[in-house]
């Protein structure tokens, strides 16, 4: 048991370190050195949990959505709006959002992964769509809203802020943005005796997070 969770440890060690190096250099411009650098593993162990540079990128983007599940809450639409929150608070932080962020936008990386598996745009969508679906079935958003198109919307559109958010203030702005976009957004989904009930406030990613950090404290 100690053996396998040392491994996971490692494993994990060398996933951040790659995102690390993806997010400040890119795909194309990233090492294996640069990353066994960052990692402070030796060849071997980085070769034993990923064969090459593209698995390395395979595994940052199949890890993005692995840590973006929300803390439950009476209502599946809130717990949609917190995924989108969530998310905000992260991405500032963690360098695994930050490379998948750059990678997606990146069409070598399309190119040799494919356009699903080179981009974390199919994962986040499949998510949000599943819980847009659980929230119609509650009676939260309107009859009319087609979950798979709304999904694949707001990531489209999340993704585009996120962008006007890094450039304009290197994201110290996004979470504000990203509540301003649900603002405006779940007029035209939610049913009226819901709305007034969704938190959207920029401070509830952050809140969230801290919350959940607490429980695993208090487990631990």
């Amino acid at each position: 048991m100690a053996q396998q969770e040392r491994a996971i440890r490692t494993r994990r060690a060398i996933l951040e370190a790659a995102a690390t190096v993806f997010a400040e250099r890119g795909y194309a411009a990233a090492t294996i050195a640069e990353i066994l650098a960052q990692a402070g593993v030796t060849k071997g162990a980085l070769y034993f949990h990923f064969g090459s540079k593209e698995e390395l990128a395979r595994g940052v983007l199949s890890a993005q959505v692995s840590g973006g599940r929300p803390v439950p809450q009476a209502s599946k639409l809130q717990e949609w709006v917190d995924v989108g929150l969530v998310l905000a608070h992260r991405l500032p932080r963690d360098p695994i959002l930050q490379a998948g962020a750059r990678l997606t936008l990146e069409p070598e990386v399309r190119e040799l992964l494919g356009e699903e598996g080179g981009t974390a745009w199919a994962a986040w969508a499949e998510v949000s769509a599943g819980m847009l679906a659980e929230a119609q079935r509650r009676g939260e958003v309107l009859p009319h809203v087609n979950p798979k198109e709304t999904a694949e919307l707001m990531v489209g559109t999340w993704t585009g802020v996120q962008l006007v958010s890094q450039f304009s203030s290197g994201w110290a702005d996004l979470e504000m943005r990203i509540a301003a976009l649900f603002r405006h957004f779940l007029p035209a989904i939610a049913v009226p005796a819901i709305l007034g009930h969704l938190d959207t406030s920029p401070e509830r990613g952050a809140r969230l997070v801290a919350e959940a950090d607490q429980q695993v404290a208090d487990q631990g």
